[in-house]
C-alpha cells in the first residue's frame, strides 16, 4: 500500500506532528511502570503488519520531510558524513542491504533492477532515477554510504571489526541525540560508550561487545533506546548546541505537553557480508506528551517511569530542568489503574 508523505518541518516553526495511525505504531519504549536499565537486544525479525517492526528499515509518513532536513544538515555541515578510507567495501555493503530491502518491502515507492554490476535504482518519493555500476564510486553522485543514507530514515554508523573490538570508522549522522560523529569516528566500542552512566559498573558493555563480535550474517538484532527532546527537532548534535541548548529553559507548565517530546530510537545491527563490518541503524521517532497521552496506557505509565529514573540517568539524558514539570503535567492522566504488560496500546 502506498504511503502518503507529509510536508512538515523539524526546525524554526516546527510543524511536525503524527497522524492518529502513526501514534498507534509509535515504539513506546517502556514495558513496565518502573525504569529498569536493560540491553533489551532481540532478533530483528519481521513484526506485526503495519508496525515499525514489520521491515528492517521503516519508512513512514515523515520520510520526505526527514530527507529534506538531512540534506539541509549535510549542506551546512558535510562532516556529519564521514568514512575512513578502508571502509569502502562496507559502504557498498550498506548500499546493497538498504536498496534491496526498500525495493522488496516498499515496491510502490522504490525499484531496483540489477544486471550483474549494472544497477538501476528508482526512488519515486524523492524523484531519483539513477543508473550506476556497483563497486564504481564515480558512477554515483556521492560515495555509497552517503548516497543511500540521503534516502533512508534514521542515522547509520558502520563499525569495523578488528583486534577483538568494534571501531566506529564510518557514519552518516544528522539526527542524533547529543553525540558527535566527528568526535567519535575512529573510536572503539568502549570509548564511544564511555559517557553512559551505570551500565559500565554492571558490565553491560563487556557483554554487549562479546555478543556483537559474534553477530552472524542474516541474523540482525535490534534494541530500543530513548531520551527526551524539546520541540520536534531532529538535529540535536553538539555541533548545533547553540541552536537547541536553550530550548530546555523554555518549558513551562503551560507548554510542556506541546514542547516536550519522547524521542525513541529503534537501533538495528546487521553483519555485512563482504566487509564483515556491522551496520548500526538508529531510526528515530518523536512524539509530544500531548500525543502520548492519547493512548491511556502510555499516559499512565510515562509519569511512573519518569519518577523512577536514577538521578545519574536524569543528568545524562539532560532532563533535569524539566522532568518535574513533565511529571506534574502527566500525572493528571494517571488514574492509578494498573497497566497491562508490554509496551503496545491496549
Amino acid at each position: 500500500m502506498a504511503l502518503i508523505f507529509k510536508d512538515e518541518t523539524f526546525r524554526d516553526d516546527f510543524t511536525y506532528t503524527n497522524s492518529p495511525a502513526t501514534i498507534r505504531r509509535f515504539p513506546f519504549p517502556f514495558i513496565e511502570d518502573q525504569y529498569r536499565y536493560s540491553v533489551n537486544i532481540e532478533p530483528h525479525t519481521p513484526g506485526p503488519k503495519g508496525s515499525v517492526l514489520e521491515f528492517p528499515f521503516d519508512i513512514d509518513e515523515h520520510y520526505v520531510s526527514e530527507m529534506r532536513d538531512r540534506a539541509m544538515v549535510l549542506q551546512d555541515d558535510p562532516g556529519r558524513c564521514q568514512a575512513l578510507p578502508h571502509m569502502m567495501t562496507a559502504q557498498w555493503d550498506m548500499l546493497e542491504l538498504v536498496m534491496v530491502s526498500l525495493a522488496r518491502d516498499y515496491p510502490d515507492h522504490f525499484t531496483l533492477h540489477r544486471d550483474g554490476a549494472h544497477w538501476h535504482w528508482i526512488n519515486k518519493p524523492l524523484k531519483i532515477d539513477q543508473k550506476f555500476v556497483f563497486g564504481e564510486v564515480n558512477s554515483l553522485p556521492y560515495e555509497p554510504m552517503e548516497y543511500i543514507g540521503r534516502q533512508v530514515q534514521g542515522d547509520f554508523s558502520i563499525q569495523d571489526q578488528r583486534d577483538n573490538q568494534l571501531w566506529m570508522d564510518a557514519g552518516i549522522i544528522t539526527s542524533q541525540a547529543d553525540w558527535s560523529l566527528d568526535f567519535d569516528v575512529g573510536m572503539n566500542f568502549f570509548e564511544w560508550h564511555a559517557p553512559v552512566p551505570l551500565a559500565h559498573e554492571a558490565g553491560v558493555f563487556e557483554r554487549a561487545l562479546k555478543f556483537l563480535l559474534n553477530l552472524q550474517i542474516g541474523k540482525p538484532v535490534r534494541r530500543l533506546n530513548w531520551t527526551m527532546t524539546i520541540n520536534p527537532r531532529l538535529d540535536t548534535s553538539p555541533e548545533n548546541y547553540p541552536k537547541w541548548g536553550t530550548d530546555r529553559t523554555t518549558v513551562t507548565p503551560e507548554n510542556v505537553g506541546k514542547k516536550v517530546h519522547l524521542r525513541v530510537e529503534m537501533q538495528g545491527l546487521f553483519r555485512l557480508p563482504r566487509s564483515n563490518a556491522i551496520l548500526f541503524s538508529i531510526r528515530g521517532y518523536l512524539m509530544s506528551l500531548e500525543q502520548i497521552v492519547t493512548v491511556p496506557k502510555w499516559g499512565r505509565r510515562l509519569p511512573r517511569v519518569l519518577k523512577s529514573l536514577p538521578q545519574e540517568l536524569v543528568d545524562y539524558k539532560g532532563l533535569s530542568r524539566y522532568r518535574q514539570t513533565a511529571i506534574d503535567w502527566l500525572e493528571k492522566y494517571d488514574d492509578g489503574a494498573p497497566t497491562t504488560p508490554g509496551n503496545g496500546p491496549d
